[in-house]
């Protein structure tokens, strides 16, 4: 027996989650055939069904040593702080840590075997498959979809069956008659879409007297009854459909969310790992001004030997190389937090080892008007039809407010057929002829409505409140999407502005290489922070660009993410185009392309 109940529950289950998943997938495809159908496969999710002592505690224990059960350890001032930090970098980037080490030999090492190479497209991949921020979003999408199923089952057939054993007892001058009944109730109700409860019952009675000695000790009847309820003014109409009403709207909204939220994803860890990038580009950057430091300091150091040049000049010369040495292991130290802080996002353990490819993602700029940028996103932004359809609810909020103001109307009736109550066993055998019924109307005076009526007003001020809310929404979102297009000719022409400074810097230093054994030291090494800060300034505009242009295209909602969850480009745009990793002479920073850039002389 326990084994075709359990066999049983676990068929129902998974026709609960069939349901479950053609809901969700019906819903999906009605928002776009890009979009993506979450598939929660609960059979292996662990449910807490299994008793855990410690979950009944009622005070759980807390462990706070006291300060003089603590230990602590001071460590040398002289360790090798640089041996330690050298050790860090290489336990999160493994060997390849040394191509981003302070330069002595300039030769680097390419990246470990066991590491995972990962580029932006297996990015989002991981985004979709594993971050927890995305598991979330897809719940609550699914707990809809349940809600749904929910209200829309309490609007189908419903079975119901009560079984009841009574024992009862009549005293008389001390001699009690006992009696035994069972009573077996099986109903079905259904929900009326404009208000009310239709139901039938068949009711079965027996009925045992244990004092009694004779034959008749045993009587046995049945009944059925066909009744109902039909609301005329209060609860009439839609009103009665509410819930079910509200629980199929919440499932589209929930639609929008899922779709908006993986775009927003999408932007979000693209920003993440443009960051990463744009880290390792300065760290190259600050190799190659280490390098050409150290020759700008052996070269002095040759000319302080020659009494061509004083010896504070090669000092100045080893503080600029020294604080060349410090931004870089500060560099190197903000690219292992950031490294870290990404896989906690994307979901992957922090021992996981990730090979961070160079970027291939190019993005052509919209040619658009401030006026189409403007009406794209009025058209296709999904949070703002939520909150234009949330309008909507309120005001039949409004109407469902003032119907609760309404007197009861309400019409009620019933049929039952019995079986022949001189019959001592009745069994199904019912008799048309003992049929009897019952019909009538009740009204019901609204002598207190004081908080219906209240809640009249309330219902009137939360529709007032959501227009103000979707005109500041929608407001908001043409602020947003205009500034999101100013923002790429922005990026531009900071990107256009920042590479004419690399270019004007780097003829300043060849104009002072050729004077070298004239050069004033302070000038030339004014002119290597100058080169560096326009380096790292051309390298985070290039990363601005490509957020703007994924900012406009979000705040337009004209980004589209595939299933898989990557990029999907729209007609029109150009493929992706690699680009060219930036990296020093012989340095390999996580699987950068070895490819010299503006080596240093």
């Amino acid at each position: 027996m326990t084994a075709v109940v359990f066999t049983g529950g676990c068929a129902s289950v998974d026709s609960e989650d069939g349901k479950l998943r053609d809901l969700i997938r019906k819903e999906s495809e009605r928002l776009g055939r890009e979009t993506l159908s979450p598939e929660r496969d609960m059979k292996g999710v662990t449910t807490g069904e299994k008793r855990d002592p410690a979950a009944l505690k009622k005070e759980p224990p807390s462990r706070n040593p006291a300060a003089e059960d603590l230990k602590f350890t001071p460590i040398s001032e002289a360790r090798d702080v640089a041996a330690r930090l050298e050790s860090y970098a290489r336990e999160v980037l493994g060997e390849s840590a040394a191509g981003i080490s302070v330069p002595d030999s300039g030769q680097g090492s390419s990246p470990d075997a066991d590491f995972m190479p990962v580029n932006l497209a297996e990015t989002f991949r991981l985004a979709q498959t594993s971050a927890r921020e995305f598991k979330t979003a897809e719940e609550e999408y699914v707990l809809a979809a349940i809600r749904l199923l929910m209200e829309r089952h309490r609007w189908g057939p419903r079975l119901f069956n009560d079984t009841s054993v009574i024992a009862t007892g009549q005293g008389d001058e001390g001699s009690f008659q006992s009696a035994v009944d069972l009573i077996n109730e099986l109903r079905a109700t259904q929900r009326l879409p404009a208000g009310g409860e239709l139901e039938a019952r068949w009711l079965w009675n027996a009925t045992e007297n244990l004092r009694e000695q004779t034959t008749g000790r045993y009587r046995q009847s049945s009944a059925i009854i066909l009744g109902g309820s039909i609301p005329l003014l209060r609860g009439a109409g839609d009103v009665a459909q509410e819930d079910l009403i509200q629980a199929e709207r919440d499932l589209v909204y929930q639609s929008r969310i899922f779709e908006r939220f993986r775009r927003i994803l999408l932007v979000s860890i693209a920003e993440d790992y443009f960051d990463l990038v744009q880290t390792r580009a300065l760290i190259v950057n600050q190799v190659q001004q280490i390098e050409s430091l150290r020759e700008f300091e052996r070269q002095t150091q040759a000319l302080v030997d020659a009494g061509r040049k004083a010896q504070f000049d090669l000092n100045d010369a080893k503080n600029q190389v020294l604080d060349g040495v410090a931004s870089l292991a500060n560099l190197r130290e903000q690219y292992i937090l950031q490294l870290d802080r990404f896989k906690v996002r994307l979901g992957l353990a922090l021992d996981s080892k990730l090979d961070i490819q160079p970027l291939q993602f190019e993005l052509p700029e919209p040619d658009t008007t401030l006026t189409e940028a403007t009406h794209a996103a009025l058209d296709f932004r999904l949070d703002l039809q939520n909150e234009r359809d949330r309008v909507d609810d309120a005001q039949r909020g409004v109407r469902n407010a003032r119907n609760n103001v309404l007197p009861n109307l309400d019409l009620t009736g019933d049929v039952r057929f019995p079986t022949d109550p001189d019959t001592r066993e009745g069994g199904v055998g019912f008799d048309p002829e003992e049929m009897n019924y019952r019909a009538g109307i009740t009204f019901g005076l609204p002598l207190d409505r004081e908080i219906e009526r209240l809640a009249v007003r309330q219902s009137v001020i939360r529709y007032e409140q959501a227009q103000r809310q979707y005109e500041r929404f929608r407001d908001d979102v043409v602020v947003a999407v205009r500034s999101a297009l100013r923002n790429i000719d922005l990026s531009r022409f900071q990107l256009q502005l920042a590479e004419e400074q690399v270019k004007i810097t780097m003829q300043r230093r060849e104009e002072q290489l050729l004077k070298a054994d004239e050069l004033d030291t302070r000038k030339r090494l004014e002119a290597e922070e100058d080169l560096l800060s326009a380096r790292n300034n051309r390298d985070q505009a290039k990363t601005d660009l490509r957020v703007a242009i994924l900012n406009y295209l979000l705040a337009s909602d004209q980004l589209r993410v595939a299933r898989d969850g990557g990029f999907q480009p729209l007609p029109g745009m150009t493929p992706e185009t690699a680009e060219p990793a930036q990296t020093a002479p012989g340095v390999s920073i996580e699987g950068a392309v070895e490819n010299p850039v503006e080596p240093a002389p």
